[in-house]
């Protein structure tokens, strides 16, 4: 199937690891331009390695300006924007009650308020040319419990921001949709962490927790990332779809 991306102009956040570079690595297949920001410079150089073809941008998204700078540079560059993919995300904490309140609003700053931004400094480029995409990664966790509560949080609003931003946009081309991963295994992950740390008990909730047996691929995440910011989906307005191998306990 033809995605029809050659050519078109991409901006992932969060893209120099895991499941942001695996969808930049995607896109790229694709034969589309694509531009990766990220706060890491080592990963920054290495996914510059990995990736022939792929512009980087150094950052510290937690900051509006400096956000305001990547967006300007990115449309200097590459004269317009077609499909922003707001990946970038982290979690930290623990139980609500044992959890300082800035650490809530660190989370939502990170996850959430990063997003917003990025989509209102973006969709004016693509309401010029009447057409656009955005995906926006939230998690399995922001429809139920199961992460961190600043975690959760923030991408429970994620995914309410997503089909509310949906409905505004639809009527002038520009879709809004996203992607809530389940367990995903990757170097550069948490799940990875725990494995090497416990296998038993990684083994454990892989069998009780997973229907499908398994951990997902970053892989997995991003081909349908792709397909959802490309013209074939051009039906899926303000859906966030799970992938999850069937992890998820939500049956919407």
């Amino acid at each position: 199937m033809d995605l029809q991306l050659e050519g078109k102009k991409i901006l992932i956040t969060g893209g120099s690891k895991g499941i942001g570079k695996g969808i930049a690595k995607a896109f790229l297949a694709e034969r589309a331009k694509v531009a990766i920001v990220a706060r890491g410079e080592k990963d920054l150089e290495k996914a510059k390695r990995d990736l022939p073809g792929v512009v980087t941008f150094q950052a510290d998204l937690m900051d509006s300006h400096t956000r305001e700078k990547v967006v300007k540079s990115f449309i200097e560059m590459f004269g317009g924007i077609d499909i922003l993919i707001n990946n970038v995300g982290g979690s930290s904490g623990g139980k609500t009650m044992e959890t300082d309140l800035g650490q809530f609003e660190d989370a939502m700053q990170l996850n959430y308020f990063s997003a917003v931004h990025f989509c209102q400094m973006v969709v004016p480029h693509m309401q010029k040319n009447k057409q656009g995409a955005i995906v926006n990664i939230s998690s399995i966790f922001g429809r139920e419990s199961g992460g961190k509560p600043t975690y959760n949080s923030a991408k429970a609003a994620l995914i309410s921001f997503t089909k509310s931003l949906a409905d505004e946009l639809a009527q002038e081309g520009i879709r809004v949709n996203g992607v809530a991963p389940g367990s995903i295994l990757h170097p550069t992950g948490n799940w990875q962490k725990k494995l090497e740390e416990d296998p038993e008990k990684i083994e454990k909730f892989v069998n009780q927790e997973i229907p499908a047996g398994r951990f997902g691929t970053v892989e997995e995440v991003a081909d349908v990332v792709v397909f959802l910011a490309s013209e074939r989906a051009r039906w899926v307005v303000g859906a966030t779809l799970n992938v999850d191998g069937g992890q998820s306990n939500a049956n919407f």
